[in-house]
């Protein structure tokens, strides 16, 4: 039997640990292991630049586990001790430390780092399995060849699976025309897969804007202010800042927010949302807009303003989520935020890309052992298992966006004295959080199913790349 041959679009997060499971399949002759393409649209350097802060939690570090990245990752944190929310004046109204024991979920997670630093890891650690499988074909008798193959700086433009047994893709750039028995779209919340086969006229059902728009890029770190603790500002007209640290001691992570009350009919709205569709083409329009909204805000947005118009990571997007009946077509299949966004104020967007990338490898064990004859039935089983735990990741509370940036000086002030109180209360909101687990919490409650994996051993991984 010829090994099954699988393209994955996105070489993020869930793409590289999809691939590097299918590496992990036991019980199989190294002749029939699947070869597995990557293909990633921006350069291998822009791929893994620094990003945005993002968490791990509960399931999500299980997988690490499997994957023999939790130490590494742990060692890659930014540090995070917890979040306080500050005044104009600096002053500190409430703060909410980080949990390490493992015991609950509080808003700054176990596990906190930058979104380039995590991908990169996944996909060094993508390229350690896949020299091991070539290793084992090598000496199995299989031949040669490779395990993974990684194109970069290229994209998908034409994609037809009119045949039914394959499906026929065309790279822009380079014109490549290949085929494949399966298709994994983990391109993200603009992606290009789901626009090819479900169509772009629909996109506007399936992406669910929640009115908040937002802005990260890093600047220099200054003064003492800048410490391990997030700071979160806020300013009347549903703004906000926050201030993270990088890991680094050299450099403090920014996310500037902006919340809209009508996406239907305010026109700044729609201006926004046009200018977060343009992705890096609009960077110097984007800058500008908020450079517009952020000006009379106080606090450090002058320094902030200033770093943001000399920084070269800035990156601007809508805050939304994807809502699908389905998520395979055919021979393709969508995975992670492609399929499933949950949105960055659900605190669980990465665990979904792990979870996801986890369950959908194992479903597809038989299909490329060659027990089932298509993927049809892997891909039923997919979304049985991971339907309920997205339902559950997308659930917000009614207004979640607007209820977290008060319009007024005095709504940010009530706000402010409530998560005192909450907070104040910390024991009794665990509590609570563990019976009705939500948000966050819900990371505890998904079951890890066992697939028969081979478990990859730990790795130390010494690379200044890692480290700026």
């Amino acid at each position: 039997m010829a090994p099954v041959e699988i393209l994955i679009i996105g070489c993020g997060i869930a793409g590289p640990t999809l691939a590097t499971f299918l590496c992990l399949i036991d019980d199989m002759p190294a002749a029939q292991r699947p070869r597995i393409t990557i293909v990633e649209r921006a350069s291998e350097h822009v791929t893994h630049a620094r990003g945005q802060n993002i968490d791990v939690r509960g399931v999500g570090v299980a997988v690490l586990r499997r994957l023999g990245i939790e130490g590494l990752v742990r060692r890659s944190t930014t540090g995070e001790a917890g979040v306080r929310l500050v005044d104009e004046r600096n002053r500190v109204w409430a703060a909410s430390a980080a949990d390490r024991t493992g015991l609950s979920q509080t808003p700054t997670a176990d596990i906190e780092i930058l979104r380039g630093r995590l991908s990169e890891i996944c996909w060094r650690n993508s390229l350690r399995a896949s020299a091991e499988v070539e290793r084992e074909r090598e000496q199995g008798g299989g031949g040669t060849g490779r395990g993974i193959e990684y194109i970069f700086g290229d994209y998908v433009e034409e994609l037809d699976q009119g045949d039914g047994d394959k499906v026929h893709v065309r790279l822009a750039k380079s014109g490549l025309r290949r085929s494949f028995d399966l298709v994994v779209g983990a391109d993200g919340l603009h992606s290009r897969t789901r626009k090819l086969v479900w169509g772009a006229e629909g996109e506007g059902d399936r992406v669910k804007r929640l009115g908040m728009y937002a802005g990260f890029f890093s600047i220099p770190r200054e003064g003492e202010t800048d410490d391990a603790w997030r700071r979160w500002f806020h300013t009347p007209g549903r703004r906000s800042v926050m201030l993270r640290p990088d890991g680094t001691g050299r450099r403090t992570t920014v996310l500037m927010s902006v919340v809209k009350d009508d996406d239907s009919a305010d026109d700044e709205n729609q201006k926004l949302a046009e200018l977060a569709a343009r992705g890096h083409a609009g960077v110097a329009v984007q800058k500008a807009l908020l450079e517009e909204h952020f000006r009379d805000a106080g606090w450090e947005c002058e320094r902030i303003l200033r770093g943001m118009g000399a920084t070269d990571d800035f990156y601007f997007d809508m805050v939304a989520q994807v809502k699908m009946d389905r998520w395979s077509k055919g021979r393709v299949v969508l995975l992670g935020d492609a399929g499933y966004c949950a949105s960055p104020i659900s605190g669980l967007g990465t665990t979904l890309a792990f979870t996801a990338a986890y369950n959908l490898a194992g479903c597809l064990q038989e299909y490329i052992k060659g027990t089932t004859p298509d993927p049809s039935s892997a891909l039923v089983a997919y979304e049985a298992k991971m339907r309920p735990v997205v339902e559950e990741a997308q659930r917000l509370a009614p207004g979640q966006a607007y209820l977290m940036h008060p319009e007024t000086a005095w709504g940010i002030r009530m706000s402010h004295l409530f998560a005192s109180f909450v907070l104040y209360i910390k024991s009794i909101s665990t509590f609570l959080g563990k019976l009705f687990p939500f948000g966050p919490q819900m990371a505890d409650e998904v079951p890890l199913e066992e697939y028969g994996f081979k478990v990859m051993p730990g790795w130390e991984l010494e690379d200044k790349s890692l480290k700026q």
